[in-house]
């Protein structure tokens, strides 16, 4: 009760006026996220929302991609994918119901609450997957991928949107990082899963790759259970749904949040002010970044176990346990990057420094005949691109303002990284084994179109900002409001 009291207090004394002119983050909002209250509610935020949303992005990412696994363990003999481009079929179908779904997941989010509408997705996911254990038909594959992807859709810009409500723009990359990685790094925990459930070979008359997909459905049903009790909502509502949090310090996030950029507070519905966001060319900006990351960091992950085994010549035990060491190098070097992004206020650059890393490992995987070399290169791809995925979500995250155009770029963003999931799940064709240069080709590219557009926001924003500072220019609607290069 004392804390409660002592929150509310600091809330009223600290909570800021209408304009960022009258109480900068310097001012009233620095002493509002330096204080000891304000510190203490954010930890335990973090434990909550930040571990709960990694860990079903883990089962959401597991569950999207497992098909790379089951195939090497023999579905594609026994549904006969390696006709033709039914593979790849069956991998891009997901990504056109996923793309379609995006917007209006976003919108349900925020009218039902995030505790019930995440965990609800997980779950109706995880039924399904256990059903994927079932077809004797390469089309009913794909009408079930088709599906998975309704229902994974909105699960990802939801998460963004979600996230992004509760912290101050430099507090955000680390958590989207720690969100990102305990998803990236357990799912290259899936590799060696799918290897052990494998081993269930015959187990009630069962192959061994039906198992994998029986066995991940019923732990994404536990996760989506566990979820719902620890999940947080809207800052706006997380105490009506929660004992972790009160009223106060929900007041005290929200002031924070307002001095930070003056868009804490629940918007009205308005379909005008939600589609009109698409009037920002900037938000394309970020989306096209976006897709040249996830066209690679979708191809790898798709077409890496075959990669493994066709390219560089390793063993069926070996090419699924050799995928999770790049993803726990590159879940370290996300964390380090996005330390040094907060506490320098920076982006572009450490995105720009992130694609060459990984372009240089594309050139490794390749180009290079030695295979201790070219995996080598697939350590430098996951610490370049996958690293750039979270530090894309907080650069577009940072550069936009309001409630609603919040929710339409997380979607428009996650939704452009569906399109290019299909281009990912495209590269990489059986006909061009065991080199895959067209694929190389591709990814080179994407990396390339990456690079240019982030070069080009940089010194946009740069341009803009010295424009601002001039009182020449109000930037999202805000005198104060300034992009984060």
């Amino acid at each position: 009760m004392a804390e409660s009291k002592m929150d509310a207090a600091i809330v009223n004394e600290l909570a800021p006026p209408s304009s960022l002119k009258d109480a900068s983050l310097e001012e009233n909002g620095g002493d509002i996220i330096s204080s000891a209250a304000y510190r203490n509610i954010i930890r335990r935020i973090d434990r909550r929302l930040i571990i709960t949303t990694g860990f079903m992005y883990c089962v959401s990412l597991i569950d999207r991609t497992n098909i790379g696994s089951a195939n090497i363990a023999g579905m594609s003999v026994d549904l006969g994918l390696d006709v033709g481009y039914r593979y790849s079929l069956i991998a891009l179908v997901f990504f056109i119901s996923f793309i379609l779904f995006e917007p209006p997941a976003t919108v349900a989010c925020r009218k039902f609450g995030a505790k019930l509408f995440l965990p609800g997705i997980t779950l109706a996911w995880g039924i399904l997957l256990v059903g994927f254990g079932f077809p004797n038909s390469w089309q009913a594959l794909t009408g079930l991928r088709f599906i998975l992807g309704i229902l994974e859709g909105g699960f990802l810009p939801c998460c963004i949107y979600l996230i992004s409500t509760w912290y101050t723009r430099y507090d955000l990359q680390k958590r989207i990082t720690v969100f990102y990685a305990i998803g990236f790094f357990s799912s290259g925990l899936g590799g060696i899963l799918a290897y052990g459930l494998m081993q269930m070979e015959g187990v009630g008359g069962l192959r061994g790759w039906r198992w994998i997909f029986i066995i991940e459905g019923l732990l994404t049903i536990v996760i989506s259970i566990i979820s719902f009790f620890t999940i947080l909502d809207f800052p706006d509502q997380a105490y009506l749904k929660s004992s972790l949090l009160t009223k106060e310090e929900c007041d005290l996030v929200m002031a924070a949040i307002d001095a930070d950029r003056s868009d804490a507070a629940d918007e009205p519905w308005d379909f005008k002010k939600w589609i009109s966001s698409g009037k920002d060319p900037l938000i394309y900006g970020y989306a096209l970044i976006f897709f040249g990351l996830t066209a690679i960091t979708y191809a790898v992950a798709y077409f890496l176990p075959i990669i493994l085994r066709n390219q560089m010549g390793f063993s069926l035990a070996a090419s699924q346990c050799l995928i999770a060491p790049p993803y726990f190098a590159a879940a370290c070097w996300m964390y380090l990057t996005a330390w040094i992004s907060d506490k320098y206020r920076i982006r572009g650059p450490i995105m720009i420094f992130n694609t060459l890393v990984g372009t240089v490992g594309l050139c490794l995987m390749g180009f290079v005949k030695n295979s201790g070399v070219a995996y080598f290169g697939v350590f430098l791809i996951c610490c370049g691109f996958n690293t750039n995925i979270p530090a894309c979500m907080t650069y577009q995250s940072n550069n936009i303002r309001g409630q609603w155009k919040r929710a339409f770029s997380s979607a428009t963003l996650i939704g452009t990284g569906g399109i290019g999931g299909i281009a990912g799940s495209l590269m990489f064709r059986s006909q061009d084994a065991p080199a895959y240069r067209p694929g190389m080709y591709a990814s080179i590219g994407c990396a390339v179109l990456t690079l240019i557009v982030i070069c080009f926001n940089t010194w946009y924003f740069k341009r803009e900002n010295a424009k601002a500072d001039r009182g020449e220019k109000v930037l999202q609607g805000h005198p104060d409001f300034r992009y984060t290069v």
